[in-house]
């Protein structure tokens, strides 16, 4: 496992081990692409959530929760159950991409990210302006 990996592959890798799994047959059983663990260790994917997340705990034995880092016995918080918004068909795949692009920086490289992109979008029109443009007053 390579430092850059999500925390979430060491105890994927610590469940695969108790269990005597391989990778790809704990892939199979939560419905995952058979090389999803190596992407995932790669950066090549973002981490799992909402259904494949639930999946893959169960195929591993194991609480969502746990493998998100928190006591097994608790729930786990509603955004890592919330399904990728590409998924459902809300972004356009290119948004889709760029959102996986930014999750996967540091919180410093994110706010950069926010700043060159709010100075090259401009100023956020306001909500007057807005009002009027939709109902064709302008």
């Amino acid at each position: 496992m390579s430092d850059d990996a999500p925390p979430m592959l060491a105890l994927i890798e610590g469940r695969l081990d108790r269990l005597g799994l391989s990778p790809e047959e704990a892939c199979r059983q939560a419905g995952l692409p058979p090389d999803f663990l190596d992407r995932l260790a790669e950066g090549k994917v973002p981490p799992p959530r909402g259904q494949k997340l639930v999946r893959l705990a169960e195929a591993l034995a194991t609480s969502v929760s746990y493998l998100v880092g928190l006591d097994p016995d608790t729930s786990p918080p509603p955004e890592v159950l919330e399904e990728e918004q590409g998924s459902l068909g809300l972004l356009a795949g290119d948004e889709e991409a760029l959102l996986r692009a930014y999750r996967r920086l540091e919180m410093p490289q994110k706010a950069a990210v926010v700043l060159v992109v709010r100075s090259m979008a401009g100023p956020e029109p306001v909500a007057d302006e807005v009002s009027a443009k939709r109902v064709g007053r302008r």
